[in-house]
């Protein structure tokens, strides 16, 4: 009896179960938590990396004056799956607002290198073309973005501050260089603009919104032979 209490204190059920103790031991071991930082950062650059690709893919499609886009096609298209887009972008309106802000960020970014490439107010000129694709891509996603605007996440508020910091920019170097008046507002030229797309920001009104704003441009360099304000 004392001989069979020593064996079963011996006894193993590593080794009888999983054919040794270091199977177990295998599995049982807790994962590596350095090997765990080390893919964070990688999950991290994919999703934000889908995340990039869909913006873009909508973006595109919500443009295309194709009607209305099935969020499907749009995973198809940057290459993941719909439970992708869904952790990215929970509703429709959640992607449309997304497309929103990156495309006025991106709009907006473009200002310090064209002020930096040419002289301010061609820079200007050129930014106010950009802002027209900008609104053009505005009135093809109309329906979606109304229930976006609608909800708050966006408005005319922020969109209009946004727009003038970028202006304000060009305002600033055109009138250190007396190329444009420094007697200006930003925001009143951001108006003039949406003002401008309302009446002729269609695609096919393009030759008659490239006159408006060449007009909007003329008003704000200085007039011949009078000095600029900022230089009194």
């Amino acid at each position: 009896m004392k001989e069979l209490s020593r064996r079963t204190l011996r006894f193993d059920p590593a080794q009888t179960l999983t054919g040794g103790s270091s199977a177990l031991s295998a599995r049982s071991r807790p994962a590596d938590p350095a090997a765990q930082r080390t893919d964070a950062p990688v999950r991290r650059t994919d999703a934000q990396r889908n995340r990039e690709r869909l913006i873009d893919v909508a973006t595109a499609a919500f443009t295309a004056g194709t009607g209305k886009v099935a969020l499907e096609s749009i995973a198809r298209d940057a290459g993941v799956g719909i439970g992708t887009l869904y952790r990215h972008f929970p509703t429709r309106e959640a992607l449309v607002e997304a497309v929103y802000r990156s495309e006025l960020e991106r709009l907006c970014d473009r200002m310090p290198g064209l002020v930096a490439a040419m002289p301010a107010d061609q820079a200007l000129r050129e930014w106010m073309g950009r802002y027209a694709d900008f609104f053009e891509t505005k009135r093809e996603m109309a329906e979606a973005l109304r229930a976006v605007i609608a909800s708050g996440a966006v408005s005319a508020e922020q969109t209009r501050a946004r727009l003038g910091d970028a202006i304000q920019l060009a305002l600033d170097a055109g009138a250190e260089a007396g190329l444009l008046r420094s007697d200006i507002a930003a925001t009143d030229i951001s108006v003039a603009l949406a003002g401008i797309m309302v009446m002729a920001g269609s695609a096919d009104q393009r030759e008659q919104s490239d006159r408006l704003l060449d007009l909007l441009l003329d008003g704000l360099r200085p007039a011949k032979g009078s000095p600029n304000k900022r230089d009194r």
